[in-house]
């Protein structure tokens, strides 16, 4: 019989993550640095897409029709059953990617995105996505990929084959696949305790086995368990691609996109003299050591004039993500620790503050100040929506068409909230996709939605839910067991909620 999993982890599911990279509107404002311009978006097409929550998430709070497919049953059942919960909810399927895309009802796409399978697949499907995109992605069109990179992985790689060796060798038969995960892992640690000579050529690799025993099993098991794992670097990348006639457009990074926070001048000095794409962008990736590489590919890409650069720039809309008091004006690179400029990012930031959606020709407009042209204003839009204090915005007309769909998708996760805390977002119509927001602060959301007007009601509903259900919350790491220290620090956390949390959330379409 054959086996339906093509040697991919099936016993654990993916975990539920959102990950905004996967939303095509984020994609705009970071193409403007190549000076390409995004297509106008119709359908949309996610391959893998795990328990489904960032494909719905999309689909409900955008005008855009997704279709994708995950081989996962369970994952997909899950993924289907939020598609049900709005209008027009996305097509769903659980099928392999030669199943699906040999399918003749399927639309040519603006927008494919493939996050992190490109990794754990075979070279055959890999050629079958390949030829999927060349037919199916318009001319136009843009594929947004990720995936494991070198140099960056480079010493990791015999550390992933010992992990899966001992996993088939040493593990007694019968063990489920998050035994043989912890069981590996604890190998290598005991091994490293050793300080052989491999962990001293390497010595990152010591605190990269202890970020990997503290994650979730089930995300190492499909990271580093497939049968078919391969880090690939750039230059690989764009051969595949070259046959879906895609040229490289720009980093799905946000922070990358800004060339002096991740290399010193004389690094850019000699990027500048390669003419080559490929050569350059492998050059690059050794100067950072990339891992992992997050890209956007377009199908017939055409450069915009200065001027509908510079138009289109104004023309994308902008809110703010969080208070405006809790933006560090510092930002981490490789390069190193940096102040973000005060008097750029104080106004932009004060002006902001309010949560409503601006272009960034208003913003322009209104800070009005010679010292604040519109290249800085974008860098800095740019710097924020990395540090996710900011993100981009639909349309008015848009906004009020996605909002019956991202509240019905909302009331289903946040009934599912009552039991589980594996999904940690909600949708928003302003911003066409995603805000994460934690389990505690979903249920507050949910007693506010039930009709309890006041933050101790809310509290007080939080309470009675864990207690009925034999949970109690941590504070600080620690677990309140004591049920008078518990009400009161729920009565803390809404309170908090209720001023901070929940303006935004009411700006957001969330509330």
């Amino acid at each position: 019989m054959a086996d339906w999993t093509g040697g991919y982890v099936a016993d654990l599911g993916y975990t539920f993550g959102y990950y905004p990279d996967l939303n095509p509107l984020r994609s705009q404002l970071l193409l403007l640095h190549a000076r390409q311009a995004m297509p106008k978006l119709s359908t949309a097409c996610e391959l893998g897409f795990g328990q489904g929550v960032s494909v719905n998430v999309h689909a409900a709070a955008s005008t855009t029709r997704w279709y994708g497919t995950d081989f996962h049953p369970s994952q997909a059942g899950y993924a289907q059953q939020l598609a049900s919960s709005y209008a027009d909810g996305a097509q769903l399927y659980d099928q392999s990617f030669a199943e699906f895309c040999a399918r003749d009802d399927l639309p040519d796409f603006d927008f494919i995105a493939l996050h992190g399978i490109w990794s754990w697949i075979s070279n055959e499907n890999r050629a079958i996505i390949v030829d999927f995109v060349r037919r199916k992605l318009k001319v136009g069109g843009v594929l947004y990929i990720s995936y494991n990179t070198l140099p960056g992985w480079t010493p990791m790689v015999p550390v992933r084959n010992l992990l899966v060796q001992h996993a088939e060798i040493m593990t007694p038969s019968g063990a489920g696949v998050a035994s043989k995960v912890e069981n590996a892992v604890a190998f290598a640690r005991k091994l490293w305790a050793t300080n052989p000579a491999y962990a001293r050529a390497h010595p990152a690799l010591g605190d990269k086995l202890k970020t990997i025993a503290a994650q979730d099993p089930h995300y190492v098991a499909h990271e580093y368990f497939n049968r078919d794992w391969m880090p690939m670097s750039f230059a690989e990348m764009a051969d595949w691609l070259d046959d879906a006639k895609l040229d490289f457009a720009t980093y799905g990074s946000a922070i990358e996109n800004i060339t002096e926070t991740q290399l010193t001048p004389e690094q850019i000095a000699l990027l500048n003299e390669l003419p080559d794409t490929t050569f350059r962008q492998t050059v690059r990736d050794f100067m950072v050591n990339q891992q992992f590489r997050r890209d956007y590919w377009i199908k017939g890409p055409r450069e915009l004039t200065p001027l509908d650069c510079m138009e289109l720039m104004r023309a994308q809309r902008v809110v703010l993500c969080m208070q405006h008091d809790e933006v560090s004006l510092t930002l981490d690179s490789p390069v190193g620790k940096s102040a973000l400029n005060p008097s750029i990012y104080r106004p932009l930031l004060e002006l902001l503050a309010d949560f409503r959606p601006r272009t960034l020709g208003e913003i322009e407009q209104e800070l009005a100040r010679p010292d604040i042209k519109l290249g800085q204003i974008h860098q800095a839009t740019t710097v924020l929506l990395h540090k996710g204090a900011l993100g981009l915005a639909q349309d008015h007309e848009t906004i009020f068409r996605c909002r019956p769909r991202t509240d019905s998708l909302n009331r289903l996760l946040l009934e599912q909230a009552r039991s589980r805390a594996e999904v940690t977002c909600l949708a928003s119509p302003v911003l066409g996709g995603g805000f994460l927001i934690s389990q505690l602060n979903q249920l507050l959301l949910l007693a506010r939605n039930s009709g309890l007007r006041e933050p101790h009601e809310w509290a007080a509903y939080v309470d009675q839910l864990l207690k009925s259900q034999g949970q109690c919350v941590l504070k600080d790491g620690v677990a309140l067991n004591d049920p008078v220290a518990m009400l009161q620090y729920l009565n803390e956390l809404a309170d908090v909620f209720n001023r901070r949390q929940l303006p935004l959330l009411l700006a957001l379409g969330i509330a």
